[in-house]
């Protein structure tokens, strides 16, 4: 059996929701960075962040769905 601390969440949606939470807070600051910069370079940079964090929330949503 395994335990568990008082403090884990036990329920995978809420974990989920809490993944997608912090995605988002990573997603706005690139978006921000990405439009406010003005290299080239590190507005690539930027836009690869925000690529890969839409690209790890469609990940997430496709786990959350294979799951149920």
């Amino acid at each position: 059996m395994q335990s568990t601390s008082v403090n884990e969440p036990q329920d995978l949606g809420l974990l989920f929701h809490r993944l997608n939470n912090q995605l988002g807070i990573i997603l706005a600051n690139a978006e921000l960075l990405e439009a406010k910069l003005n290299d080239d370079a590190s507005r690539a940079r930027a836009s690869q962040v925000v690529a890969s964090v839409l690209d790890a929330m469609s990940t997430a949503r496709e786990i959350r769905l294979r799951s149920r």
